[in-house]
């Protein structure tokens, strides 16, 4: 089915790498009609990182990336930058917990001059092991969120949340968690958000829903705002995984097929809610590429 013309088609949260399909993924995804990609920074060669430096190539290598996606093919890309949460439990095996959490607000300072150089729009992910760690772990990690969102505060921009899935008293607590760092908790996205919770339930959180087709009613219902996400993490170890980078156009033309009132809905995840949150609308690029 070909997509309304006028309608961008964006994945919210993915993360593409260098050894993985790259370029190539993006192509697939703009085959099946999807226009903006969120990259996500992460830790795609698996070692444990140890300075400030280690996160700056980290993210020159995906900023590198998505301008040659920008260039070869149609899809727009837009780059969200922090150190990624679980990086804390490899790095403080490696240099102590002290060392890592100083490298980790270091790292955070960093990605919060990229957004104001506007290179980045967003901090993410930022937040703690969806998993059991221990105290100290948990500890040094909750630490560095509290960074993470004075940063957000400071440069003006969301901060993407990893952290468990959760229910209306997880999103009170993000909520309070926020505000009491001064960021208004629109600001703040729950991330790979599995659960479905009602806006009235979600103390001002924005949810950026894992498009997997069980969840897409109660999504449209929802007057935002909120996103759509693969968090594809093209892993050769994990093809397809956490959903294929072409989920969200596919989902979107399945919509569209049996439902084509609902086109004006589709427009909270891919226009409205963007432009609320990172401040520009997103539109198709009319221009040959790939």
């Amino acid at each position: 089915m070909t997509l309304p013309a006028d309608l961008p088609v964006v994945d919210h949260h993915c993360h593409l790498s260098p050894g993985g399909e790259g370029v190539e993924a993006a192509r697939r995804f703009s085959r099946e009609g999807g226009t903006h990609l969120f990259l996500t920074t992460h830790n795609w060669n698996h070692r444990a990182l140890r300075s400030v430096d280690d996160y700056r190539a980290q993210f020159e290598s995906i900023e590198s990336l998505g301008r040659r996606i920008q260039t070869d093919t149609p899809v727009s890309t837009i780059l969200v930058v922090a150190p990624y949460p679980i990086d804390l439990l490899g790095m403080a095996d490696a240099i102590g917990l002290p060392a890592t959490i100083e490298v980790q607000m270091q790292a955070l300072d960093l990605a919060g001059q990229w957004v104001r150089e506007h290179r980045a729009v967003a901090l993410g992910e930022v937040g703690w092991p969806h998993f059991p760690i221990p105290e100290d772990q948990r500890a040094a990690a909750q630490q560095v969120f509290r960074h993470a969102l004075e940063v957000a505060r400071d440069v003006g921009c969301p901060a993407v949340v990893h952290c468990e899935d959760l229910t209306a008293e997880g999103y009170k607590t993000l909520g309070e968690l926020a505000r009491t760092a001064g960021v208004p908790a629109e600001r703040v996205v729950k991330h790979y958000a599995r659960t479905y919770v009602p806006s009235t339930e979600r103390s001002g959180v924005t949810p950026s829903f894992l498009a997997r087709k069980e969840g897409l009613a109660s999504a449209l219902d929802d007057q935002g705002p909120w996103f759509f996400e693969t968090d594809f993490l093209d892993d050769p170890k994990r093809p397809g995984a956490v959903l294929d980078i072409a989920t969200v156009p596919r989902r979107v033309a399945a919509i569209l097929r049996d439902h084509p009132e609902r086109e004006e809905r589709l427009r909270i995840p891919f226009v409205d809610s963007v432009r609320k949150l990172y401040g520009f609308t997103p539109e198709r690029r009319t221009e040959d590429a790939g």
